[in-house]
């Protein structure tokens, strides 16, 4: 999909475009009033203050219409520079661009604006010549808005759409525009009854319902799995912590504004926790180690925390509660190569699993000159990041660095997915970290009989299970393998009078096999159910009929094939379970 703010003739064609709707909006609603009207990575938008009235998506195709209208005028877009005070007089009616004004760098004496026929805005631009070019535009959808992003503020209302050269390239983006909607994990969480959320529950807390919980098990059992057989130990840990833990960590003084509030039990402040390394420092210091223990390799499917602004709040991708695919990694100095580049096999291992290609390494390093967000020692720092550094060049990995994204306490590794939905983001880090456990007082014994500070390796593979699911749910359109999927098998009788006892024994020894089966016995025609299973998205299909009981056979169709296969029972279940084994 083309990303049109980064394509310099269509940002300023749709930035024409947010004009030409803010005028068509103004024919129709004479008492609007508009904020901004950005160029977006999809299009663009205008926040519009309506007053009492209220635009639907029903209203979308007379704004189009009246749009078309104001493009077949042909009038020229001009350009003009007047003074702040000329400004403020001009648009001393609305408030929305005196606020603008007045929020211009003091030195910005010269103000643009923009007319187009009986149309003036606030603008820097630039734009197209004529409104003439502006032929082939999508009203998007609606939506609200806060004016300036605060809940303090009043609700604005949003319309989105998009505008190309042409009618093909238009149609382009809207199919792809299209198949990104039907990808969005919300909308298949929702028709597959996978997860929910409730504003009664809390913004941002999404719950899984059975169908996803499955899913969710499914992923923490994979991931311990391969953990186990690399030699982590896994523990469980309490969802807050005393104040005074994150105090030690240095998350109180640097990641606060992400935590929730404390809470005051008894005389102690506690808090929910943001992330689990404060408690697995405390795990390592149960104890006195000696050099023959290390590595000493802590995971934890961990219930995170984390204030997240009610705008910023997107399904299970990013939420206020949060399940950590976590671990901590305990190592001498000379540890740091093989025990970085294990975690490093481990990420493109589960890559290979669930055929994820597009992706990019990302050393993330401090910003020196912060001294607020990073902790301060630049010694360590410069040891740290330059060990990393090297870590990855002998590893062979290619790899941009980015300033400003390291963990305050330590630079870290982070591999960035593009999904199939939305902007590029981080699904699995590994970090190095010589900041915690100095601030612990974590030792071990060394060859010499010296107690030595270990150095930490903080890592997450699937990241958290829930932006997993969402990345796994977008990237399949909700078509999961069957190793994944909720239900397995959908047993269906073709006649319930004839081929109900045939069809429970078949389910019965699915459920043996331990292979996930429903079977449907509602008074539905066939056809009904068939296309209902379809629309479940099951791997799965069985159609059993006089010819399966007669023979001892299942006919099945897979999801989104049209055709029917027919298999021995036992060979079938057989062939489910080497599925499942082999994460297919």
């Amino acid at each position: 999909m083309i990303n049109i703010k980064e394509n310099e003739e269509l940002s300023k064609m749709n930035h024409s475009c947010a004009h030409l709707l803010a005028q068509a909006v103004k024919h129709l609603y004479p008492k609007a009033l508009f904020w901004v009207g950005p160029v977006i990575e999809d299009g663009f938008y205008y926040d519009i203050d309506l007053g009492d009235e209220v635009i639907t998506e029903a209203d979308l195709p007379k704004l189009e219409h009246e749009m078309k209208k104001i493009s077949k005028d042909g009038k020229r877009i001009v350009r003009h520079e007047i003074s702040k005070e000329e400004a403020l007089e001009m648009f001393k009616n609305d408030p929305y661009k005196i606020d603008l004004i007045n929020r211009m760098d003091e030195n910005e004496t010269v103000i643009s604006c923009y007319t187009q026929g009986d149309f003036t805005d606030l603008c820097r631009g630039p734009h197209v010549d004529t409104v003439k070019e502006l032929k082939y535009f999508k009203l998007l959808k609606v939506s609200g808005a806060y004016w300036k992003g605060d809940s303090k503020n009043k609700m604005l209302q949003r319309i989105y759409g998009v505008c190309f050269k042409t009618e093909e390239d238009l149609n382009k983006q809207l199919e792809e525009l299209e198949d990104r909607k039907n990808r969005d994990h919300r909308k298949i969480g929702k028709e597959l009854d996978i997860f929910m959320t409730d504003d009664l529950v809390g913004r941002g807390l999404p719950m899984f319902l059975p169908n996803g919980y499955i899913i969710w098990q499914e992923l923490e059992e994979y991931i311990k799995g391969k953990e186990r057989r690399l030699g982590y130990q896994h523990v469980l840990t309490p969802c807050v912590g005393n104040v005074e833990l994150y105090k030690t960590s240095g998350h109180w003084d640097h990641y606060k504004e992400n935590m929730f509030p404390k809470m005051e039990v008894d005389g102690e402040e506690f808090v929910l926790r943001p992330m689990n390394c404060p408690h697995h420092m405390m795990i390592y210091a149960n104890k006195l180690h000696s050099y023959k223990d290390l590595p000493i390799r802590i995971g934890e499917i961990a219930h995170d925390f984390r204030y997240e602004a009610s705008g910023a709040v997107k399904g299970i991708e990013r939420g206020r509660h949060f399940c950590q695919n976590d671990a901590h990694l305990f190592v001498t100095p000379e540890q740091i190569k093989s025990e970085f580049k294990n975690v490093v096999d481990l990420i493109f291992d589960v890559y290979k699993d669930f055929n994820i290609t597009d992706y990019r390494c990302v050393l993330s390093l401090r910003d020196p000159l912060d001294k607020e967000k990073y902790y301060d020692d630049d010694e360590m720092w410069n040891k740290a990041e330059n060990e990393l550094r090297e870590v990855l060049n002998d590893l062979g990995i290619d790899y941009t660095e980015e300033i400003g994204e390291a963990a305050f306490y330590g630079p870290k590794l982070d591999v960035n997915v593009k999904p199939a939905v939305g902007n590029e983001y981080t699904l699995s880090t590994c970090q190095l970290d010589f900041c915690l456990p100095m601030r612990f007082d974590l030792k071990y014994v060394d060859k010499d009989g010296n107690k030595k500070t270990p150095v930490v390796l903080h890592r997450a593979i699937l990241g958290s299970l829930d932006r997993f699911m969402a990345y796994i749910l977008e990237e399949t359109k909700g078509a999961l393998p069957t190793w994944l999927s909720p239900v397995q098998v959908n047993v269906i009788p073709v006649n319930l009078e004839y081929h109900t006892e045939y069809s429970n024994k078949v389910y019965n020894l699915l459920i043996e096999n331990g292979i996930r089966a429903e079977v449907d016995l509602r008074e539905e025609k066939l056809s009904y159910k068939m296309r209902e299973s379809q629309t479940r998205k099951i791997p799965f299909t069985l159609i059993l009929g006089d010819n399966e009981l007669n023979s001892d056979t299942v006919s099945y169709r897979c999801f989104g094939s049209k055709d029917t296969d027919t298999l021995a029972t036992t060979d079938f279940i057989n062939m489910i379970k080497e599925r499942i084994a082999l994460k297919k």
